[in-house]
């Protein structure tokens, strides 16, 4: 026998004829189908009808953060310095990075070898940019193709983040390297 509780809840008659409900269910649904479907045959667009990729939706969020873009120094490499910092507030750990290191650069020793993104399972939250002290990092709006068939290609890495849309305005530019002279010691 099933417990009974004082505060339980009761199925008027209204509720308990099932009928009424679906039926009034089905005039909705119906009455959207039947606008929508005489917009479409006079040549107007559908309410909920959005042309993607020629347009965006109107409600589309504009705050939205988009896709991950590395910048890059004036030399072309990527401003990045490896220190981890965007993996380490990371929320949904995403993001993967592997440090090198090149003792000839004396203002950036550091590089990523190997940057890479999951965005299967990235949250869009934007905490990575905010932690960069380098401004290494954005998030772009325009976003082209980011749904995949499979979560493989959805791994994005160094190479295609730099390349998407390259960004060299960075906000804490490096001065060049002083220039090397024939044996190898700076002057």
């Amino acid at each position: 026998m099933r417990k009974q509780y004082w505060n339980e809840a009761e199925m008027g008659l209204w509720e308990r004829a099932y009928l009424p409900e679906i039926l009034r269910g089905l005039a909705i649904t119906g009455g959207v189908f039947v606008r929508n479907m005489f917009k479409w045959m006079t040549g107007r667009k559908g309410a909920l009808t959005t042309y993607y990729p020629e347009e965006t939706r109107w409600d589309y969020a504009p705050a939205n953060r988009g896709k991950h873009v590395l910048t890059r120094r004036a030399d072309g490499s990527p401003q990045c310095v490896a220190c981890n910092m965007c993996a380490t507030v990371c929320p949904a750990k995403v993001i993967e990075i592997e440090a090198g290191f090149d003792p000839a650069d004396e203002a950036h020793p550091k590089y990523p070898v190997r940057f890479e993104i999951d965005y299967s399972r990235c949250v869009f939250c934007g905490l990575c940019v905010e932690a960069c002290p380098e401004d290494a990092i954005r998030m772009a709006k325009e976003v082209p193709d980011l749904p995949a068939h499979d979560r493989w290609s959805m791994w994005l890495g160094k190479e295609e983040l730099l390349e998407w849309q390259p960004q060299g305005d960075v906000a804490k530019p490096y001065p060049p390297p002083p220039p090397r002279v024939p044996n190898g010691d700076r002057p």
